[in-house]
């Protein structure tokens, strides 16, 4: 049986607030709000709704918001090699891979937290940040989000293979 308690904790699991809940659904907050305090009964048009909304993130998968075709980098490469690639590509972090292993990340913070006048010369491997976490590509997308909240992106891989990367505005992207 579905309850007010299960739909207001799917809700915050989903990392959505009531308003952005009401809108999805076609809806007012107050309505989503009164629903979750058990003070209305709702239609079932609108609980089927609710869980359509609160359930498409379980559906969807890594694989399906990735992007493709990850710009790697080596632990040799030249700070000044790996900055123009990040400009000229507009992206903000980059995977060192040593051999087939991901053994750190170049990204824009820890280039600007190294800033001198010989970076440009300087190898990846003196600025380099931990590696990113990684996730199968068969992950859904409501388990990532804790991930992007503490880390600036998440590689995905298939086989130990990185096959991709999802970023904060990846996950922005799939809102409504």
């Amino acid at each position: 049986m579905i309850t007010s308690t299960m739909l207001k904790k799917l809700r915050i699991e989903a990392g959505l607030t009531q308003k952005r809940l009401a809108t999805l659904v076609g809806v007012s907050q107050a309505h989503i709000a009164k629903i979750e305090q058990g003070k209305v009964d709702p239609r079932l048009s609108t609980v089927n709704k609710i869980l359509k909304v609160l359930t498409e993130g379980e559906k969807r998968k890594c694989r399906d918001i990735m992007t493709k075709g990850v710009l790697l980098t080596k632990p040799n490469d030249s700070i000044l090699k790996v900055s123009e690639v990040m400009v000229r590509h507009a992206i903000s972090q980059t995977p060192v891979i040593k051999g087939s292993k991901v053994v750190g990340t170049v990204t824009e913070e820890g280039i600007i937290r190294n800033l001198s006048s010989n970076i440009a010369v300087q190898k990846v491997e003196s600025i380099m940040d931990p590696p990113l976490p990684t996730v199968y590509e068969e992950t859904s997308i409501n388990a990532i989000q804790p991930l992007l909240e503490r880390h600036p992106g998440i590689l995905v891989t298939r086989r130990k293979k990185v096959i991709g990367i999802i970023t904060r505005s990846d996950l922005l992207k799939t809102i409504g």
